[in-house]
């Protein structure tokens, strides 16, 4: 499935969109980890939660919760929110 990288978290990837697999959030999280080390952790924290600051979008509509299903034809979209002064 595509899953859309934020600027901030582009490092990781070097690209604003990429391919993975998997059959929940969680998983698809946990591939993209295995293919571009970090990046996970920047996502979700310690009690393996959405950081407040993470915003994550399954086919238009936000999600929460890494259980949450997915179809290979899904589109998942991270969006985080910047702050500063």
């Amino acid at each position: 499935m595509k899953v859309h990288i934020p600027g901030a978290l582009r490092s990781y990837t070097e690209k604003s969109q990429v391919e993975v697999g998997g059959a929940t959030l969680g998983e698809v999280l946990a591939e993209l980890d295995r293919q571009y080390a970090g990046i996970r952790f920047r996502v979700v924290d310690e009690q393996d939660g959405i950081r407040p600051h993470i915003r994550i979008f399954v086919n238009g509509a936000q999600v929460r919760d890494l259980s949450q299903p997915l179809g290979a034809a899904d589109e998942v979209v991270i969006v985080q929110a910047l702050s500063g002064g």
